[in-house]
């Protein structure tokens, strides 16, 4: 049986690759064996760990060349954030949200701990948006969290622009470079596990069709609609289709333009099956949640919709599993 003690670096690196190997949910399973794996439990100062995630962003963004990353951390340490970077969704007097709905409840957590909302530039902090990134929240030992800014070379965004229209780039939206996944635990067996910062490049049909595209998100279909001039009085127009499709050119393009790997749906469907045949040649079981594995746009026209593959078994050993009650469906593993 596995004991904290035991545990070395090196038996960390191998168990979070074969986890990888094993995650259900994910579609880009076939990069497992290139997760670098950074073994930070001695870290428990919470400045300290701030700057661990810092460095991990950092590595992972990799001149914009994304790379998956996992950093492992102290079993007392808990990062409030679900992403180590995310935006800000500030509740407003009227019962809606400015900015990211999905992180409504760490803004306020933040809010309560201080942090005055905005931008921090030279001058103090700006007025708040849409797309202000939120400080790290860190409690080790059950302690208050404490806040810390991550610095803007770390939290690399992409402004979002259209290959043909213009007028799209007045539209302000933008999205962060690395996907990295704050609420994990890497379970080494069922009675050893560490949290675990996780996650690479991004799917772009993520960003389009839930975190730019959900009405409790960011619900940016409609200016999209009306800006391509289509009849959104009507479903049978499919403007929420076509707006969503273009979204999507929209951030691959911004993405390739700014020299920062995203993948499409299309690449990692063919991939995944790569992956799915190379396991069984190794005589492996490939296992996955079919409704998490297919990408949201275009699934009939994937290979990987028409491919069975076994249901997960929870009872999978190791395995990377998320905490959080309802995990979103965007980055490049979706668990």
């Amino acid at each position: 049986m596995t004991s904290f003690e035991t545990v070395t670096s090196a038996d960390l690196a191998d168990t979070a690759r074969v986890a990888w190997r094993n995650a259900d949910r994910c579609i880009g399973r076939a990069y497992w064996r290139s997760l670098s794996v950074r073994d930070r439990r001695d870290v428990v100062d919470p400045r300290a760990i701030a700057a661990e995630m810092t460095e991990h962003l950092r590595l992972a963004t990799n001149n914009g060349n994304i790379r998956p990353v996992a950093t492992v951390l102290h079993p007392s340490v808990r990062i409030l954030n679900e992403q180590l970077i995310g935006y800000a969704g500030y509740p407003l007097p009227d019962g809606t949200v400015l900015g990211d709905g999905r992180n409504r409840q760490v803004t306020e957590t933040a809010l309560s701990l201080g942090w005055p909302g905005g931008r921090r530039t030279s001058a103090g902090y700006s007025v708040r948006g849409r797309f202000d990134v939120l400080p790290l929240m860190i409690s080790v030992g059950g302690s208050t969290p404490t806040l810390h800014e991550l610095p803007s070379d770390a939290a690399r965004e992409v402004p979002i622009s259209h290959p043909e229209q213009p007028w799209f780039i007045d539209l302000g939206l933008r999205w962060y470079a690395v996907s990295a996944a704050t609420d994990m635990r890497l379970w080494l067996d069922r009675r050893v596990s560490y949290p675990i910062v996780f996650g690479g490049w991004w799917l772009a049909t993520g960003i389009a069709s839930r975190e730019l595209a959900d009405p409790d998100r960011y619900d940016m279909l409609p200016a999209i609609a009306t800006g391509f001039g289509l009849d959104v009085t009507t479903l049978r127009s499919l403007w929420p289709d076509r707006a969503e499709h273009e979204l999507l050119r929209a951030i691959l393009h911004s993405y390739d333009s700014a020299g920062v790997r995203i993948s499409d749906h299309h690449a990692e469907s063919k991939h995944f099956l790569t992956f799915v045949d190379s396991e069984h040649k190794a005589g492996r079981v490939v296992r996955s949640d079919w409704s998490w594995i297919v990408p949201t746009q275009a699934a009939a026209r994937l290979g990987v919709y028409h491919t069975y593959q076994e249901p997960p078994d929870p009872s999978t050993i190791p395995a990377i599993r998320r905490t959080a009650p309802e995990p979103p469906r965007s980055a490049l593993c979706a668990y």
